[in-house]
Order: C-alpha cells, then sequence, then structure tokens
C-alpha cells in the first residue's frame, strides 16, 4: 500500500456537505483508504481572487492504485460532484489534487508529483503540517510547516474550528 496525501478544496454550495460527499466517495474505493484528515481551513482565494473564499484541507490515504490510477479517481469524483472548469482557477465545487505519493517523483503533461505550488500554498501546508509533522518534501527536503514559515506572501488561511463546522455557510 502506498501513502499519498490529497489537497481538497470546494467553494461553491454547501462546501462541507460537498467535501464529505468526496470523501464518502473515497471511502466507497476498497483500493483506498483515508488515515488522516486535517481539520477545515476557510482560505481566500488565490490566483484567481473575484470569487468565494474555499474550504480546505488535506487527506493521508493508503491505496493500492498507481499514482496514474490515483489521479483519474479523483478526476471521477470531480466529475461525480458536478465540478465544471470553465475558468482555471476559478470557482468549484471540489477540487481534488494529489499532493505527495510515497516518494514517487512524476512529471507528465496530466500530473505532477510532488505538486508543484504545493510549497506555495498555505492552505496546503497548514492542514498537511497538521495531519504529517514528520512529512519533508521529497525535492527541497523541508517540512510542511518549515515551507510555511518560508513563505514570503501568505494568503489568508485560517482554521475552522470543529464546533463550528456547522455555523459555515453556503456560498
Amino acid at each position: 500500500m502506498a501513502k499519498a496525501y490529497i489537497a481538497f478544496g470546494s467553494n461553491i454550495g454547501d462546501r462541507i456537505k460537498i467535501i464529505q460527499n468526496a470523501f464518502e466517495l473515497i471511502n466507497n474505493n476498497p483500493d483506498v483508504s483515508i488515515k488522516k484528515m486535517s481539520s477545515y481551513y476557510e482560505a481566500e482565494p488565490v490566483e484567481y481572487p473575484n470569487q468565494a473564499w474555499f474550504i480546505n484541507g488535506v487527506i493521508e490515504i493508503e491505496t493500492k492504485l498507481t499514482p496514474e490510477e490515483l489521479l483519474s479517481f479523483c478526476l471521477e469524483i470531480e466529475s461525480e460532484i458536478e465540478r465544471i472548469r470553465t475558468i482555471k482557477w476559478g470557482p468549484r465545487t471540489i477540487d481534488l489534487d494529489i499532493i505527495y505519493y510515497d516518494q514517487e517523483l512524476i512529471s507528465t503533461s496530466d500530473l505532477q508529483i510532488p505538486h508543484l505550488r504545493m510549497h506555495a500554498r498555505a492552505f496546503v501546508l497548514l492542514p498537511l503540517a497538521e495531519i504529517a509533522e514528520d512529512f519533508r518534501h521529497p525535492i527541497l527536503n523541508r517540512t510542511a510547516q518549515e515551507m510555511y514559515e518560508m513563505m514570503m506572501n501568505t494568503s489568508l488561511v485560517r482554521k475552522i474550528e470543529k464546533e463550528k463546522e456547522k455555523e459555515v455557510q453556503p456560498v
């Protein structure tokens, strides 16, 4: 079984419910098992700022799927939850990005592992540091916390406390 980390995000509709739906779909696959899940973090959008804030986080999984099969599986879930790709970095019901897969270094037109921008995304690094203190970027040789602390221009990211999750409004 391989260990992988998947970053998730949503900024359309009932974001938490949509994310939980994605987790159910992941858990329905016998070749994938969620081992750890970060808290939810609310984050301002980057790259395309004129949109609603995201709910983000990271899950640790164990899987029998290859990286390419895992990517295909994530895209199937996005499609089932009706993600529509119209604006690059634009609004989305769900986004599932493989940020790491078992020390693999992959660079194809469809898949980049480790994720090319993970080291510059506070909404990925903070939840990753929460669930994987021992994680080290296979190229940069830094922990998620170290990469976060090295960021020059951090976007606003705030942890949603468990008891406050029900207060998060759909957008």
